[in-house]
Formats: structure tokens, sequence, C-alpha cells
């Protein structure tokens, strides 16, 4: 294939990375332990762990494991936010030769349910907070579950002492965040690591084509499915992403260990990589959050730090950007914001550079790809209003509806070949048949375009696309357009039934101004948009549902319109 993006990319970055250079990710991250031994590489409220002592943690993990009698290959559920206690699970899961299964703790417990029942998860880590829903999914699906094994943790535990205990008391009677739950034999983690640094840990050996990881998709087009991500797949994803960031990295004149903000889900597929594993093989340190939402809170902690590196979804930015302290912070340091997850509004990448001197680049991934597959390049000096480029080693082309590829310039749907794409959907080979091309490239489900000199814009989701009278329309488009009102602070459009023309655009919309009206919106709508792109209907809400990671749920707007027409 002609990669002729290739000559769009920065100076110094590679065309292909070759990622059997590490035979799993494992011998990956035993390199960091060693390499950067003694540096930090994780801080949770106040209280920082170094690589070495990951090392250590997550060896005596996955020894305790590993006496459980589980198998190579079996599953372990991981069901918890960016606390200490994620990054030594994960470790501590692929070091004992088994397959770590990345789990919402947001989850209800029919979601949860799902989910163990279909990676056939023999054994599951979790925080006390999230436990309540656990036992509801365990006793739900008796006879369906494989899991015969939890470990339960709680906000403290790698705190030290005092931190942990007041921490849990917070936590546990002040705040009364945990639900009563009743889990019959499980293991409180602090005991569990004790009992494993006494016992043997026999390491496995792994090679790039055992599975390491299964990341389920996001569900918001339907039954969450794990892509199944094998060790030289996530090794690939990785070392490409380190080569891309270079440029940015020179930006700013940094010295000794940099910094990532982790407010982004370790659990979700983009912080997973860009945060989590990206911070392990480059000795960052990495800041986490666990509750982004508590946007002052977030606030808060980051005025602690010079930060670096900065992944985020539109979401956050644009939630962090209008927080009055937010512009207070010191940005002198940050060399790269990467943005992700959903589409990046214009308006909010110039309200961000505005704040902190620092472009948001774009990029574009899923779980299907073990994160990016694009991104502009990181020294880029604006908003582009694109994914980028394709990132090393990466094919992508455009196909219509027939599976033909469509010259430049015309929308299609975007498909990708290269060795970061999942080996397939775990055990659904049928699922699996529809998303792959047989001369493999996957088949994404979102519609883009691709310039001359291979920048890739994305024009919106297949499935949300809205049909008005024969015309296409691409809610991103319209959403663009009101994010740009100063009046709004976020919105989302889908479309909903109409009798007249098939479908008509309707608008959602939660006001950073209170006086803002539905007239002044439409009067807007139509100073900037053509007559079939309009909404028909605007609607105020105080809030939009969203995933934890901040992609707006348009189809749970648009279920829930349609209930209301029923």
């Amino acid at each position: 294939m002609d990669r002729f993006w290739l000559k769009s990319y920065p100076p110094g970055v590679p065309s292909d990375i070759d990622p059997s250079v590490y035979p799993s990710v494992v011998a990956l991250l035993e390199e960091s332990f060693a390499k950067y031994h003694g540096q930090k590489a994780y801080v949770c409220m106040d209280k920082a762990i170094t690589f070495g002592e990951v090392d250590t943690l997550s060896q005596a993990l996955a020894a305790w494991l590993q006496g459980r009698g589980l198998r190579r290959g079996a599953r372990v559920a991981i069901m918890m936010p960016n606390v200490l206690q994620y990054p030594v699970t994960v470790a501590a899961v692929l070091r004992a030769g088994f397959i770590a299964v990345n789990v919402n703790p947001l989850y209800t417990a029919p979601e949860l349910e799902h989910q163990l029942e279909d990676c056939g998860a023999e054994a599951v880590i979790v925080l006390e907070n999230f436990a309540s829903t656990l036992e509801q999914a365990l006793r739900a699906g008796e006879a369906k579950t494989a899991v015969k094994h939890v470990v339960v943790a709680s906000m403290g535990d790698l705190l030290g002492f005092p931190k942990g205990l007041i921490v849990n008391f917070v936590v546990r009677t002040l705040r009364k965040m945990i639900p009563a739950f009743t889990l019959a034999g499980h293991f409180k983690f602090n005991d569990v690591i004790a009992a494993g640094r006494a016992m043997a840990f026999a390491r496995p050996d792994l090679g790039p084509d055992d599975v390491a990881v299964l990341q389920y998709t996001g569900g918001t087009t339907g039954v969450a499915k794990g892509a199944t991500l094998l060790h030289r797949t996530i090794v690939a994803n990785l070392l490409a992403s380190e080569a891309w960031m270079q440029p940015g990295l020179k930006r700013k004149q940094l010295t000794g260990q940099f910094t990532i903000v982790c407010a982004l889900p370790l659990y979700h597929v983009f912080a997973f990589i860009a945060c989590g594993l990206l911070g392990m093989r480059t000795g960052a340190l990495n800041i986490l959050i666990p509750n982004p939402r508590d946007m002052k809170g977030t606030v808060k902690e980051l005025a602690k730090y010079r930060i670096n590196i900065f992944p985020g979804v539109n979401t956050l930015f644009n939630g962090l950007a209008n927080q009055p302290d937010f512009a207070k912070l010191d940005f002198s340091g940050l060399a790269i914001s990467n943005g992700g997850g959903m589409a990046v509004q214009e308006a909010v990448a110039k309200k961000w550079l505005a704040i902190t001197g620092c472009p948001i680049v774009e990029g574009y991934g899923l779980s299907e790809t073990s994160a990016g597959v694009t991104c502009n390049p990181t020294d880029s000096v604006a908003y582009t209003g694109s994914i980028g480029l394709p990132l090393p080693n990466v094919e992508i082309k455009l196909l219509d509806d027939h599976g033909q590829e469509l010259p430049l310039g015309e929308a299609g749907e975007i498909a990708i070949r290269g060795p970061q794409v999942m080996q397939g959907y775990w055990q659904r080979p049928d699922e699996t048949a529809l998303v792959m091309t047989p001369d493999g490239f996957f088949k994404s489900g979102d519609i883009g375009e691709m310039d001359a000199r291979g920048y890739i814009k994305i024009v919106d989701r297949k499935k949300d696309m809205i049909i008005v009278s024969g015309f296409k329309i691409f809610p991103n488009e319209i959403e663009a357009v009101v994010a740009s009102h100063p009046g709004v602070l976020e919105c989302a459009v889908v479309g909903v039934p109409d009798t007249g023309s098939g479908e008509a655009v309707m608008l959602f919309v939660v006001k950073k101004d209170p006086s803002l009206t539905k007239e002044a919106l439409a009067e807007y709508c139509k100073q900037h948009l053509t007559g079939y792109k309009r909404p028909k209907y605007i609607e105020f809400r105080n809030e939009l549902p969203k995933t934890n990671v901040g992609k707006i749920l348009r189809r749970e707007l648009r279920d829930s319109m349609l209930k209301k027409a029923a």
C-alpha cells in the first residue's frame, strides 16, 4: 500500500517500529522496573509509589494468583478507578501469565454479569466501593460466571500509615461511599500482597502471540464485546505512540522526569496505553485522578505538580477550561495535550490554547486497535480539525458501503490495518467477520475523509448519521457550530423520526448562560447552518448522559426521545 502520508511526518519520526524487540508487554515492563527502579511511577492523593515498588508489589500479587491454581491464560477481571492498586494489579496479572480484563467500575450489575460471563473470568480484583455491584452480578449469574476468587481492595490500602486508615475512615464512615456487601470467602488486597511476598513466583515464558488484555468496547453501539489484544499488539501501539510524541516533548525544555496527567480512567483503552503503559515505558510519573468529574478537586490536585503531558477528551478539556481556578495553574511545562475518545470541538480547543498555551493535538483510536492509530504531529501549533496522520506501522483506507476503496477527498468508512489491530472479538468469530475485510483491514464504523497530505477528518459515526429528506447530516458538524455559541456549555445532536422528512435534527443543550433561550439558539443555527441541517427541536438539559470516559451517549438521548414518542 502506498503510504503517501509518510511525507507529512515530522522529522525524526520513523515510518515503522519493530514490535518484536520485546517478546511481551511483561518484558517491556520489567525493563522499566530495573531502569527506573528508584523513580516515582504513580502518585495518588499525595502518596507516590516507585517503579521498584510496583515491581515488588506486582510480583507478590502475581505469586498469590498463581498459588490459587489458575492456569496460564486465565482471565482476571480488574474493577477499579485510578488508584495505586490498579497499575500494580495489571502488572501482576500479566506477569503471572494471565489475561487482564479491564472492567468499568461504574457498570450496573447486569452489565457486569454480561462481561464476566462473556470473558469467563475466574478471579476478580475490585475496589470495595463497587463490591456490592459485584455481589449482585455474581448472585444473578451464579450458574453462568466462572468466578472463584475475589480480592477486595480499599482506597487506603497503599497509602501507608496513618493516611490509609484516615482515608478508609472518611470513605466508609463519613462519606458512606461503600454500599453494604457480602462476598463469601473474599480476600483483602493487603492480605494477599503480604501472603504473596512469601510465595514462589514462576515466571511464564510469554510470547508475542499470547493474549494480554481483553478490552471491552464501550457498549455505546450495543452489547459490549471483548477486543482481544495480544502482547505484540500492545507493544506495537506503545512503541509507535512513544515515537510519535518525541517532537512534542522538544517543544519545551524538559529536564528530568516528566509528568502525565492521568484523569481519564485507566480501564479505558486510551488512558491504559497513553498514561499507564506509556508512563511505565518512558519512566514518567502518572498523576492519578480517581474522580475527574470533581472538576474543582481535579484542579486542586493538578496545582501540586508541573504537568507535561495531558491526555483528555473534549468534555474533560471543556469542563476544566470553564473552572475559574484552572487558568491559575502553572502550564510552563505543558508540552503535549492530546485529545481523543470523541471529537474535539474547535471552540473548546481555542479556549484550552488561550488558557494553557498548549494546543490540543487530536488523535483517534478504538478498543479494537489498542488505542491510537492516527494523531496530529505532537509539535503542531494550532487546532487542525482533523485526527491527523496514520501512526507508524498503520495503514488506512476509506471504504464505500460495498467495501470498495474511495478516492481522496470522498467520505467513507475508516478501515485500519497494522500490528495494533486486535486479533478479533473474544470468542465471537461471527462478530469478528463482520468488521474484518478479507485483506485484514478493521472496519471502524466511523466515517472520515483523507486529504492529499494524508490528514484524516472524522465526519461522524456511521450509526449516528441523520438523513433528512435524503440529505446526509453528521451530528459532529452541528455540535461544533452550537458549541461555539458563548452561552452553551455542552451539546449533542441526534436524529428523531419525522413524518415529513423521514428524520429531523434534535439538539440537546446544557446552558452556560442561564438566560439563553431556544429562540436565540435557533437564530444562531440559522446564521451558521443551511436549512436542512438546522435543529427542528431544541431541548435544554441540566446534564448529558456520558460514558465514564466522558463520551456523550447520543444513543441514550435518542432512545429517551423514542420512548417519549411511543
